[in-house]
């Protein structure tokens, strides 16, 4: 799954390990969510896009084409 986090750090002027600190996970996570090799649970989904003031779908691209 794509997710706009990169951009939106970018934007904010924060680090992965700031974003991570923020909404209770590690900088791993991040990682992971933003090269797309771990999909967020939706209770982090949440917490991330709130952190943004963004809704889910503008931080996080999903396609119905895309294994689940």
């Amino acid at each position: 799954m794509e997710t706009k986090i990169p951009q939106l750090r970018k934007k904010m002027k924060i680090s992965q390990a700031e974003l991570a600190a923020a909404v209770g996970v590690t900088r791993q996570t991040i990682t992971s969510i933003e090269t797309g090799k771990y999909i967020a649970s939706l209770p982090l989904a949440f917490k991330i896009s709130r952190y943004f003031d963004k809704t889910i779908e503008e931080v996080f691209i999903f396609s119905d084409t895309e294994d689940i």
